[in-house]
This record gives structure tokens, sequence and C-alpha cells, in this order.
């Protein structure tokens, strides 16, 4: 160890962080050099990226299987620019995500003409401050092993989230000139999440207890398995209504008894119902708990609150800011619980003591509610004819998840709850809570390195405009030969906009028949499989559930060979969500 870029490698080895994304770039050669030379490239091992937008994004993919980070390395403040969106988009999702970043040389007498001066700010991290949970410029070897420290130890700490360290670029190159020491990183590990004060387990469970329809609202929760089997338990002791969404990862096995209806990404008659019918409500991180309600109920919880009791666990209020308004609408809550939802499930476990291995019967007002897998929806299979639809597609490729042991890293939007056959943590990543476009590539990519050395296929089905974005993520996949399969849902539009366009033409009494114009992504239609192909992945168009059908089985050779393969499902536009509620007629759909 001889340069101050080795500090920082050495640093990043001994938090046993596995992977750096990254782009090239001259303002971080330093720590190049010293990943390669110093670490052989091992611990972290590069992943080259052929954008920064894609590097963030798959270490959020990452995070979401693993609820550990990897790392990140973007140059200096153009490279961060590129980062801005997918960083965001991890601080929406509350995933673990270490970003490492370069500028100057801070000394202006030590930099080049031109190129060090545009690629120098005085305040880099300003641009990411309101949506990072940390940000550092150490400005000596030891205060950047200080630094490090302290960003994987923030990062880790729930509610979890991306932090952000800047190294001068002087500093990096500079030769050392005093003994740097490196203590046990087990000394600056996250503290645990803090549990729920004793008191407030004991309201929680007599409230509960007492309810005439009591209702679990599972969100932001673990992919453990050992947390999920208690938030079964606990429903099941409780007799507990439960109902999951589809933005956050699987909660819950959707297809268990108390999970009555269909997980839905917008709140549907379904889930309306069961609201409209609960007198305790238990949050466990719900994610936009106050706007579900008003989406439910038609009214601000500030101005007209429900009348039932609201239970809401979360520590999502320690990184709330006013520069974000991502902490959602403010919910009138009745016992407000700052603990870690799972802690929260586990102590409730052990006040109910021997209660705790009976199984309550539901309400007698659920027991009447037909429960989704035996609503028409429920029973709902895809068009044997025809072209294919956004339905058909998502229950072809949920049947074969299902049957294959696929974990889906995120679906296409409009998705049906009623393709929401979950029953493990790891079945279903969730969804992009920044709303952001491009980053399904990203994620897909970085799901899959998580589950490499797993025994589950990674398995995404993304939009076509999302997958336009950032379909050269994929070469990142193919460089380090990751087994992973891609559906795109293609039906030639950024089709959400034209239900935009649709909605302000009627409420200004325009042409509807307008609304495709400026949305279509056709004539010349774009070819997903020579784009994939380019990237180092097979490829197969198809348009029917029996051409999909096949496609999935040649890939799941492909894949269990080791190797990488996308279709190109070419669909009706249209959401699988609203088709399948058409046919349930809302009891039990979503």
């Amino acid at each position: 160890m001889g340069w101050g870029s080795d500090v920082a490698a050495e640093a990043i080895r001994r938090l046993d962080l596995r992977y750096i994304a990254l782009v090239p770039g001259a303002s971080y050669r330093g720590l190049h050099d010293s990943i390669v030379n110093y670490l052989g490239n091992a611990n972290p091992q590069m992943l080259v990226c052929l954008h920064e937008e894609h590097a963030v994004a798959i270490a959020d993919g990452y995070a979401r299987v693993t609820e550990t980070p990897m790392a990140v390395a973007l140059h200096s403040n153009v490279g961060l620019m590129h980062g801005i969106m997918p960083i965001f988009n991890s601080w929406c999702g509350r995933t673990p995500v270490i970003v490492f970043g370069a500028t100057g040389p801070v000394d202006a007498d030590k930099r080049r003409p031109w190129i060090d001066w545009i690629h120098t700010a005085r305040d880099q991290g300003a641009m990411i401050r309101p949506f990072v949970k940390f940000d550092d410029q150490p400005a000596s070897p030891q205060a950047t092993v200080e630094a490090i420290l302290r960003a994987a130890q923030l990062a880790t700490t729930k509610p979890f989230g991306p932090v952000y360290v800047c190294l001068d670029a002087e500093l990096q190159e500079a030769p050392l000139t005093s003994e740097v020491a490196f203590p046990d990183p087990a000394r600056f590990r996250a503290a645990p999440p803090p549990p729920a004060p004793e008191e407030i387990v004991k309201e929680t469970l007599r409230l509960v207890c007492k309810a005439r329809f009591p209702l679990f609202m599972m969100g932001r929760v673990s992919r453990r398995e050992d947390d999920w089997a208690r938030r079964v338990r606990l429903a099941e002791a409780l007799g507990a209504v439960v109902i999951t969404d589809q933005h956050n990862a699987a909660a819950f096995p959707t297809e268990h008894p108390n999970h009555v209806a269909a997980p839905s990404f917008r709140a549907g008659k379904a889930v309306a119902e069961l609201l409209n019918n609960a007198d305790v409500i238990v949050s466990f991180d719900w994610l936009d708990l106050a706007g579900t309600l008003r989406h439910v109920f038609g009214h601000a919880q500030t101005q007209e609150p429900v009348g039932s009791r609201i239970v809401s666990c979360s520590l999502d209020s320690y990184v709330h800011n006013g520069w974000s308004a991502d902490h959602q609408a403010l919910p009138a809550v009745d016992v407000p619980v700052l603990a870690d939802p799972d802690t929260f499930v586990a102590q409730m476990l052990d006040a109910l003591g021997p209660a705790a291995r009976k199984t309550a019967p539901l309400p007698a007002a659920a027991r009447k509610i037909t429960h989704w897998t035996k609503s028409p929806g429920g029973k709902l299979k895809p068009s044997a004819s025809g072209p294919l639809g956004p339905l058909d597609l998502a229950l072809t490729v949920a049947a074969f998840a299902r049957a294959n042991k696929g974990t889906l890293s995120r679906t296409a939007l409009g998705w049906a709850g009623e393709a929401c056959r979950f029953d493990h943590p790891l079945d279903f990543l969730g969804n992009d809570q920044g709303g952001a476009v491009g980053t399904g590539p990203g994620h897909s990519v970085g799901a899959a390195l998580a589950l490499r050395d797993s025994d589950r296929m990674a398995l995404s089905v993304i939009g076509d405009g999302d997958y336009l974005m950032g379909v050269s993520a994929l070469w990142t996949a193919s460089h380090v030969e990751l087994p992973m399969m891609i559906v795109v849902a293609n039906n030639r539009s950024y089709f959400n906009d034209e239900g935009h366009q649709e909605r302000v033409a009627l409420d200004r009494d325009r042409p509807k028949d307008n609304k495709w114009i400026g949305q279509q992504i056709d004539k010349p239609a774009v070819d997903l499989g020579k784009m994939a192909e380019a990237q180092g992945f097979k490829s197969e168009q198809v348009a029917t559930t029996k051409e999909l059908t096949a496609a999935l089985a040649r890939g799941k050779k492909v894949v269990r060979g080791g190797g990488r393969t996308l279709i190109d499902a070419r669909v009706l536009p249209g959401y699988a969500e609203a088709a399948a509620r058409g046919a349930s007629g809302g009891r039990g759909g979503t």
C-alpha cells in the first residue's frame, strides 16, 4: 500500500463489498488502479457498464435481493449527473447503495488545463444531498477510512438508503506519507433497528384482539424467510385479513386464506371492500398509507380521517425531508410505532405466548367475501387464440415463474393482481418506487447478479419504453455471464401517457383519438431483439400465447445452461390489471 487510493480500496475490501459497478473515468483513475493492481480486481470485482445510470440501477437491483450494498463508481460531476435519477430511485425504494465519486484536483494549481476544471465542483455532493442519507469528501487518507466506514454504516441502518463519498483526485494519486490504520469494520456496523416499546405492543394487541375486522397492510418488509414465516403466523394467530400491493416486494403468501384480495398497484374494489369493513388497520410500513385511504374513502386524512383505528409501524420518518415529497401524504394514526415492522411482528408474537401457535378464524364479514383465487378473475386463463393481450402475457409468465422458481425482479405497468401468486419473499422484488423509466434492465441485471449462486431463475417483465432507455445495461450481464431472462411487454407506445392525453382531451372536449400522436414507438418499429443480440443475448419475438409459452420453455433451457435470452412479446395496447378487473367484476380482483 503506497497511495491514497490504495487506502480507499483497502477500506472497501474490508467492508466485503463484492462488486463495484462503474463506467471508467479519469477522476478516479487512482482508485481504478488500486482496485486492479492492489486488490487484484477481487472483492470488489469491477462490473463494467455502458452508462452510469445502469451502474446505479444494477446496485439497486442487487440490494433488492440481498438487502446489502454493493459499490458504484461515478466519474466526476458529469458521471454523477448521469447517475442522479437511479440514485433518487434507490432513495425512494429505501435500498442500500454505496456510491463513490471523484472530483478535482481540488487544489487548482494541480489541475490539467480545461478538462480538470470542467470536472471539478466546489460541492459535488450538493447535487444529490436531498436524496442520500450521507455524503462526504474526505481530505486525508485517514479521513477516507472514516468516511467509508460511516457511509457503509448509514447505508445499512434502517431505513436503508444510498450514500455518496467523493474522492479528491489529487488525494487518490498522492503517495502515502504516514501510517494509516484500518480498524475492524464490525465495530462500526449498523445498529439493529429499534423495537417498539412494550406498552405499544400491548396496546396494538388489545386493539387487534378486540377488533371485529382487523386488517394488516404489509408493505416494506424484509426478504428473510424467517420474517416471512412470522408475518404469516401473526396473521393466522390474530385472524387478521392481509393485503399487499405491487409497489413493494412480496410480503405475504398471496394465495393464503387471509390474503383475501389480489395484490394491486392501486386499490380497487376488492381492497376497498376490505378497508371499508376494517375497524382496526395495522400498517407495516405500507407505502403511501394516507394516499391509499384517500383513494378508497375520497378524503385527505388531514381533513377527514377514516373512522377506523389505525396503527402505523414504520421508521420512514427518519429520512423525510422538505426537498422531496416521497414521504407521501400524512396519515392520521391512533398508535404510531417508530420501529422496524418485522421486529414489531416478532414482538407481538412473543407477547402472545402460547396463543401464537393457534389459528384464529377470519372475521365473519371476511368469510363472506369470495377469496380472489376463487373469484372469476382468479380463475382466468390466457387466451388460446388471437393476438397476445397484456393479461395473456401476465398469466402465462406468472405460471412459468411459479413452475420454475422464478424471481420476478419487476413487472410491467398494469400487471394483473391475478398474476401475483407469490409464496416466497424472493418471488417478486417490487416495482420502481421512484417512478423512473429506463431502470428496468439495470434492476434485472442486478437481481440476476444477486441470484447467480442460488437455485432461482432471474426473470423480469419490463415495458418497451423502459427497455429502450436502458437496453445497454444488458451488455454487463453478458460480460460477466449472468443467467437471466427478460420479457418485454412491447405495445410500441409510451402507452401510459396515451391515457393521460385521452384524459386531458376529454376534460377539454377535444378529440381523444389523437392521443397516440407523440406517443407511439413505431414506423419504423424498433427491433428489440436485435438490440438484445447486440448486447450478447439470444432473442425471439412472439405475438400469441402459444408462441410465448414455447419461447419461455426454450428460454428456460438457455438460462439453465448459463445463458441470457430476451423475448419481445408484442402485446395489444391496454393493461392486464383492467382486463382482469373487468372479468371479476371487482370482487376478488384488483
